[in-house]
């Protein structure tokens, strides 16, 4: 833990002086070890920040620890940072991706137990209720959108409303990617006007096809269809491993940060070679 805390505030600290930021001259810590903090509380602590405080001021990292509120101020005012880092490390991803392969899925974050939905106050609405169709059950809260390169590293992650398709979130993916590139779905991403736009770009968007579709494809591409489908499937439990029983936030824009959080922690992760 101790190497991977050093790395990620020399990450931390380095994207903010690329970026011309500046600390106010009162603050008594710094934004890269408050990006440090809430990256470490989501990799190592289950995203519990006052935890992750607590361990980091103990072992002598950050002496000049803030209490739990001015911490959380302080790290939503960091937030668009956050987004930049990831940014960062996915062209990284995407330039060691030579082969171009990517595959994208969802999977879902409930904010609470299905039987606590009426007295949920971080989301309200129908929109919120999702399905898992493989363990048909449903869920309330958020839906995760990911791209992953060949080897499971993240390029991409956006979120929906629960009861937002996988073929209507495919219109919100960003597909910036090299041209011959070629992303793998599964089933719920059949849409034959995205896939013609894309071809048009350079972009083979493959998905499984379902038994009665027009467009099949031949046996060997339904094999590497199925065989590169497994390697986001297996990002989303990294992903997961890291979530706590129940992820506690007191606002919708908290939770999302936190859930962020722990898509960011698993680059890195994936960065350093910790899978």
């Amino acid at each position: 833990m101790d190497l991977t805390i050093v790395a990620v505030y020399t990450i931390c600290d380095d994207l903010l002086i690329s970026l011309g930021h500046q600390d106010d001259p009162r603050a008594k810590m710094s934004d890269a070890e408050v990006m440090t903090t809430a990256l470490i509380a989501a990799r190592y602590f289950g995203g519990n920040q006052q935890t992750a405080c607590a361990a980091l001021k103990t072992l002598g990292y950050i002496p000049n620890m803030l209490g739990h509120s001015r911490f959380n101020r302080r790290l939503h005012q960091v937030s668009e940072h956050f987004q930049t880092l990831f940014q960062v490390l996915a062209e990284g991803f995407k330039a060691e991706n030579s082969e171009n392969i990517y595959s994208i899925d969802t999977f879902p974050v409930a904010v609470c137990d299905n039987i606590r939905i009426s007295r949920s106050h971080l989301y309200q609405g129908p929109d919120w209720h999702g399905r898992i169709a493989s363990k048909r059950r449903y869920f309330y809260g958020l839906k995760v959108h990911l791209m992953v390169t060949e080897t499971g590293k993240i390029v991409e992650a956006f979120f929906t409303p629960g009861r937002c398709s996988d073929v209507l979130g495919l219109r919100c993916y960003a597909f910036d990617l090299p041209q011959g590139s070629v992303v793998y779905a599964d089933k719920a991403y059949c849409n034959y006007g995205i896939e013609d736009a894309l071809a048009a770009s350079g972009i083979s968007l493959k998905p499984i096809r379902k038994k009665n579709a027009k467009r099949q494809y031949p046996p060997h591409e339904v094999y590497l269809q199925h065989f590169h489908r497994k390697r986001v499937e297996v990002t989303n439990s990294l992903i997961e491993q890291l979530f706590p029983k129940s992820i506690h936030a007191v606002t919708a824009v908290g939770f999302e940060l936190k859930v962020f959080l722990f898509i960011i922690a698993t680059s890195i992760r994936q960065l350093f070679g910790e899978e």
